[in-house]
């Protein structure tokens, strides 16, 4: 079972994947699919730890024969290494105090290592990215956590894959932490009106990151596709 906070992050993946099928689950989104003559699953349920623990604990009971659990999608660079669209392997996860080893897959294909950190927002600034790499990540992003917390219990395998959106030196013009509703997910509506308040900055700012996004899940996909867990 894949697990990502938004549909668009598995985006690179379902070209490769055959037999797409929709499911009524009670996560925002999810599919079954055959990838590689193995029968896997697609949960996306919004952004934030709490919404990805959500998701697992919905999917749980309707898959008994769980093998794996893996946490994908987009993450931000805390490493000034990294670029966009690098494949970003989590060979540990850091929470709360906590640094949780986790599983790696097996593959040929280029990527990064290191400790993803899971935060409760979206790490705004270049400065908050310097003060979490110093503390020991690489990379940082919001559900990784609240998936493991859950598939630990299970003793179950985890892993964590993502790529990277956006880079260590720099901040967001838009406070994306402003526009999230209660139950944590992103509000369009609120995206779009901070950006009209700026449209110099805030809208090339969105497109650019839409077209990294696009970058960041054709990475995905091809990295995932290539792989063995």
């Amino acid at each position: 079972m894949f697990v990502a906070a938004e549909a668009r992050e598995f985006g690179g993946l379902l070209p490769y994947c055959e037999s797409v099928e929709k499911l009524d689950w009670p996560v925002e989104w999810s599919r079954m699919v055959r990838l590689k003559g193995r029968t896997i699953f697609l949960a996306a349920n919004g952004a934030g730890r709490k919404r990805a623990a959500d998701a697992v604990d919905a999917v749980r009971p309707k898959l008994p024969d769980l093998k794996a659990v893996i946490s994908t999608g987009f993450c931000g660079g805390l490493d000034p290494t990294l670029k966009i669209g690098d494949v970003f392997v989590a060979n540990s996860i850091q929470w709360g105090g906590e640094l949780l080893p986790v599983s790696a897959p097996r593959s040929g294909r280029r990527f990064v290592s290191g400790t993803l950190v899971t935060i409760d927002r979206v790490a705004q600034t270049a400065q908050e990215k310097r003060d979490l790499c110093s503390a020991g990540a690489s990379a940082v992003d919001m559900e990784a956590a609240g998936v493991l917390s859950r598939v630990r219990e299970w003793r179950l395998p985890f892993y964590c894959i993502r790529s990277v959106t956006d880079l260590a030196h720099e901040s967001f013009e838009i406070d994306f932490n402003a526009t999230r509703i209660a139950d944590g997910r992103f509000s369009t509506s609120r995206i779009l009106a901070a950006a009209v308040k700026r449209p110099m900055t805030a809208g090339p700012e969105l497109v650019r990151l839409r077209n990294r996004c696009t970058t960041a899940a054709k990475a995905l996909g091809e990295f995932i596709a290539d792989c063995s867990f």
